[in-house]
């Protein structure tokens, strides 16, 4: 558990180790939802990216060939395991 203390503005600074639990890193976004009897749950707002990123990621990688869709799929989805473990 962290205790946190509140600023005399009203602001509060969450520790470096709270922020790497909840995989905020600067500039992230986070999410406050006010709950019954004065309880409230922090939430890290994930990155959903943007379909634009995938933007020539296939460039060089094809020597000229057209792919299949199946090639296709299995391209974004080796991506899309390498973009995940790189966030760890």
């Amino acid at each position: 558990m962290a205790i946190l203390t509140v600023t005399a503005r009203g602001q509060v600074t969450l520790s470096e180790a709270v922020l790497r639990h909840l995989g905020v890193k600067p500039g992230g976004e986070m999410e406050l939802k006010l709950l019954p009897d004065g309880r409230a749950q922090l939430t890290a707002v994930q990155d959903n990216g943007s379909f634009r990123e995938l933007h020539g990621f296939l460039a060089g990688k094809t020597n000229g060939r057209v792919l299949s869709i199946e090639e296709i799929s299995d391209a974004i989805a080796e991506a899309g395991a390498v973009a995940g473990a790189n966030e760890a």
